[in-house]
Order: structure tokens, then sequence, then C-alpha cells
């Protein structure tokens, strides 16, 4: 591991003011979990890391006006136990229990999962199934995008190397829309994704159709997509396990995965169908249960 320049932030603000002074010779530090196992196998590393871990003002679960925000030093671990998101979005727990070991869980944080851009992370298609919005502060000020435009390739996001990733927000309108996340790995524990796939969706009770469907995939492109074909269909159209069937078949059409040593293209293709299929159906029964309990 090469020598480097150790510095800690107080907050956010200081964080970014270490970034436009040391950029772009330093990286970022929060959990640890990806970053030192990079550092430890690149050759090249950065003079200055900036230790964020001690920012309290990113470590926030909360209802705001604009939605539900989770601060991008959240652990998935904190997820885990939050009321709020136990309540509203018991996808993106289930995503969070599939992240690694328990020791990786109570360090890695959301943030850095999402900044890794690794196409097979587990937090990424739940929060795409439900129009997350991430926030990114700089020396020019702070900016707002869909999560979808966050991630440009594999390990690429459009954070500048003076910027940091502040928050995520999942939009007001989608609050307690029902998700279900689905994980498919080589092993129960501590394994990669082959395929893993989210879907969110709201129901027109009177008729019966899909109203908003999203579905997002995992481990199948260069980074986390959504479906929109396959949304395109679902819309409006009546609830039946055809049409959810029918929009797995839609889904593989919109994947592009890759064979390795941990599965080939066409298997994974299968997984997609099969896994779209069945996470509509937990989306709906969600729906069901809600409306049920009211």
């Amino acid at each position: 591991m090469r020598a480097f320049e150790l510095v800690s932030a107080r907050d956010s603000r200081h964080a970014v003011a270490l970034l436009a002074e040391h950029a772009p010779s330093a990286k970022i530090l929060a959990g640890g979990t990806d970053l030192l196992v990079d550092l430890k196998s690149s050759p090249r590393g950065p003079e200055v890391i900036i230790d964020i871990s001690r920012a309290e003002d990113l470590k926030i679960i909360a209802r705001k006006d604009e939605g539900l925000s989770i601060g991008a030093l959240v652990t998935h671990s904190e997820i885990m136990r939050s009321p709020l998101i136990r309540e509203m979005f018991p996808a993106l727990v289930d995503a969070a229990h599939t992240i690694g070991a328990v020791q990786t869980r109570n360090l890695g944080t959301l943030g850095g999962n999402l900044v890794t851009g690794v196409p097979s992370m587990d937090s990424g298609p739940t929060l795409l199934a439900l129009d997350a919005l991430v926030t990114v502060v700089g020396p020019a000020g702070r900016r707002q995008m869909p999560l979808a435009e966050f991630f440009v390739g594999p390990r690429k996001t459009i954070l500048k190397p003076d910027e940091l990733l502040m928050e995520i927000v999942i939009p007001k309108q989608n609050l307690g829309k029902p998700a279900y996340f689905l994980k498919f790995g080589l092993r129960k524990g501590q394994a990669l994704a082959l395929v893993n796939v989210a879907a969110s969706l709201w129901v027109d009770w009177d008729k019966h159709v899909f109203v908003t469907p999203r579905i997002a995939l995992g481990a199948v492109a260069p980074t986390v997509i959504r479906a929109p074909k396959a949304e395109a269909y679902l819309e409006g159209r009546a609830i039946t396990l055809e049409a959810m069937a029918e929009a797995g078949r839609i889904a593989v059409g919109e994947a592009k995965p890759i064979s390795d040593f941990r599965a080939s293209a066409g298997y994974r293709l299968d997984l997609i169908a099969v896994l779209t299929k069945r996470a509509l159906e937990g989306a709906y029964a969600l729906a069901k249960a809600k409306r049920e309990a009211k």
C-alpha cells in the first residue's frame, strides 16, 4: 500500500472544502469496505485520504418535504434497524440484509455502495425502482439528479473529483410505494449477485390495473438499469400473472449480461425473466396486504 496523508472532515461542508483543496489526488473514506481493498491492490494510490466517517450531518434518516432523505453515511445495518425504512420500504431492508457479512453491513454505507458503481450492487435496484434522487455537493454548490443518471459505466459515476454524494432522496409521491427486491447468487450469504431485481408499483383498485410500475435490474449491464419497455407494457394493464410473466420476458430484451466464471449470459437472461415476475408478484402482494390492513 502506498503511503498517503489522512485528514478528517468535521462535516459535509468541511469535506467539500478538503476536496477542493486536495482534488484530484484525494479519495473519500467512509466505511472503507471497498476503498481499503482498492488501496491494498492498486499500485498507484491517492496522495490524500479524506475521512468523512465523523460527519454526523451525513448520517440522518428523515422524512422531509421532498420525501425520505437517507444520508450517504447511513450504514446498511442502520437501514435495517430504521423504523421509517422498515415501515415504508421493507425492500430496502431486504436488500441491505444481502450485503456482505454483519461486519460489512455495520461499516459499509449506502453512499459508498452507490459511489463504487459496481453493476451487481444490491442497494441500487430498489432505489432505482423507487425513482430515487441523489444530492451531490461541491465547490460550485449543490445539484440533484435521478439516481439513474448517477451511474455512467462500470465503477464510474458522474461525481467530479471535488464532489461528494450527500444524500439519497425517495420522492414524496413514492413514500410507501410497494416494492420488492430479489437477489440470486451462488450461495445464500456473502455472495455477489448473478442477477438482482427490484419492482415497485401502485394499484388502481377500481380498475385493478398497474400504475407507475418500475422494474430495475442489477448485474446484467454495465450499470444498474431500468426496464422501460417492460414498465410501459404493464402501465394501465390488468394485473395478472400472465402480464407479470410477459413483463419478465420483455425485460430480458433490455439487458446486456455477460458470461463470466460465475454464470453464462444465457443463464442470467433466464434469471431476469423469472426474478422479474417474482418481484412483481411480491410488490403486488405487499400492495394487497397494505390495502387489507387499512
